[in-house]
């Protein structure tokens, strides 16, 4: 093996091995991971003051207000609390 490919090789280990889950890396599918479900918006702000949001949600809003950007995002965790999701913008309970 050319000394390119041994050193893209290691590049590459050491770069699935810092941004791999470690559930993944042990051999257990994001299955195995349980997110929390908050029985109201407030219970969630204790944790979460701007709400939850998946990847690439953007906050759908109404007249001059500005949207709220500093939700906390997690695929798992939004999907965990959908129902809190009243607009449907793909953010559970957002505030300002």
């Amino acid at each position: 093996m050319s000394p390119k490919r041994v050193l893209a090789a290691i590049s590459l280990a050491l770069l699935l091995a810092t941004s791999v889950p470690a559930t993944i890396l042990a051999g257990h599918g994001q299955s195995d991971v349980k997110y929390k479900h908050y029985a109201n918006c407030t219970k969630m702000h204790k944790d979460y003051p701007h709400g939850v949001g998946k990847v690439g949600a953007k906050d759908k809003v109404s007249g001059h207000s500005k949207p709220v950007k500093d939700f906390y995002v997690s695929n798992g965790l939004y999907s965990a609390n959908k129902g809190s999701d009243r607009d449907k913008d793909g953010i559970a309970c957002e505030a300002h």
